[in-house]
């Protein structure tokens, strides 16, 4: 849209000037031929102004914006995959991540414009690492027969490997990561579809304040290599951030203000001299710190996961609809004005919120089953801006969403085709 948005600006600005006084006395003393002969020219430019809204065509970036949506499936009562699509362009969001590579999900998101990473499980990790060949059929069968048609920006290896109990699947994930590439590369994929791996704060052996945050020494042996291969290939580190899981753990010593990105005192890092007045930003400046410790100070981080829990436990302190509404709400406000950290200023932070909907049989404590910005029914949360597909006197009905959504993707053809007909009608008549 901003690309757009530069070329609305800048073709009646070329046109006035093309048209000027001092231009049209060039122009009228040139033969019709001649002037037919201009328009392969604004053809060709007319052409150009499509590509970027071409449903079909790959761009090399992982992530537009900086708002995505973790699209969690572990439910037997959410939308179907069509209808989750409908809600998520309505909704504007553009970056979606998924765990798996479920056929009828990419099937869904074709010709749609939408953004899709996929995952590859934890449990392929073992024969990945040990056999390109199986890493070579897992994108034959989940990757090649869906593009370009479907957007698969990305891949992410694993999920939160680093920093846990399983030895052998730490050993796994960096020859599964090269073996995913390599298979990429054969199939000249690797430019338009980045590979990436999340990494839990487990992978921290402290993290207060900022600045202190380092690599635990267990994991750096797994993690040096890594971040080199994605140093190499310019991929970022992709980190879950979750200040509810720290104020949950200890709401007695967590201001929860700090926590919404509500007012309060925040906490000063004497070693940097910088402020931080929320926990986001803090936690995003601690895995920068332990990128610059360990040696990799251009590395960009980015946020794999974070949300808030609506509901939970007694145990589980802070997850109410209240607060759940006000992390999120403050947490879009923060991204849409596409800023940096304290300590990476000029690095604008992009993340993507966990999740969609609520997930009613994910395993674990309640607030598993109560992170989505969405009910089962496909109506919201709570409000943070966003539309449900669920007809009711406040939200329109899925039709209408429909609709809405095809005037949204198809005005900026009409305008590009209006512009490109002036300037060309303008160029035979003068």
């Amino acid at each position: 849209m901003a690309e757009f948005l530069l070329l609305q600006r800048l073709v009646p600005q070329a046109a006035k000037h093309l048209f000027s006084k001092r231009n049209t006395t060039m122009l009228q003393s040139t033969s019709l031929n001649g002037r037919l002969g201009m328009m392969p020219v604004f053809v060709f430019f007319c052409s150009m102004l499509f590509l970027p809204f071409h449903q079909g065509i790959l761009t090399a970036h992982a992530f537009t914006g900086t708002y995505g949506i973790n699209y969690g499936r572990i439910a037997d009562n959410i939308p179907a995959p069509e209808s989750v699509v409908t809600l998520l362009k309505a909704a504007r969001v553009k970056n979606i991540k998924i765990f798996d590579a479920d056929h009828s999900v990419i099937q869904a998101f074709k010709g749609s414009g939408l953004e899709l990473v996929i995952g590859i499980g934890n449990e392929y990790l073992k024969d990945m690492s040990v056999n390109e060949e199986r890493a070579m059929d897992w994108i034959n069968e989940n990757v090649q027969p869906f593009v370009p048609g479907t957007h698969i920006s990305g891949i992410t290896v694993g999920n939160e490997v680093l920093g846990g109990t399983d030895q052998e699947l730490e050993e796994a994930l960096m020859g599964a990561i090269k073996n995913v590439y390599s298979a990429l590369t054969r199939l000249q994929l690797a430019d338009t579809i980045e590979i990436w791996t999340p990494h839990s704060e487990a992978v921290f052996a402290n993290s207060y304040p900022p600045s202190s945050c380092i690599f635990k020494d267990d994991v750096l042996v797994y993690m040096k290599p890594i971040l080199d291969f994605f140093s190499q290939h310019g991929s970022p580190f992709y980190v879950n951030a979750y200040p509810f899981l720290a104020y949950k753990s200890d709401p007695e010593h967590i201001d929860i203000n700090y926590a919404l990105f509500q007012s309060n005192s925040g906490i000063y890092d004497a070693k940097t001299d910088l402020h931080y007045d929320n926990m986001f930003d803090a936690m995003i400046d601690a895995a920068y710190a332990a990128l610059e410790a360990a040696g990799y100070n251009d590395m960009e981080v980015r946020v794999s996961e974070t949300g808030w829990a609506s509901n939970g436990d007694e145990n589980e302190a802070g997850a109410t609809v209240h607060n759940a509404r006000t992390y999120n709400y403050n947490l879009r406000k923060r991204l849409l004005k596409k800023k940096g950290t304290p300590l990476r200023p000029k690095k604008v932070v992009k993340a993507y919120i966990f999740a969609l909907f609520n997930e009613n049989l994910k395993p674990g404590p309640s607030s598993e089953r109560h992170y989505g910005l969405f009910k089962a029914d496909g109506s919201i949360s709570y409000d943070i801006g966003f539309t449900g597909l669920r007809p009711s006197s406040a939200s329109p009905s899925l039709a209408s969403l429909k609709e809405l959504n095809a005037r949204c993707w198809s005005r900026p053809y009409f305008r590009v085709v209006a512009t490109c007909t002036i300037v060309l009608l303008l160029a035979l008549i003068c």
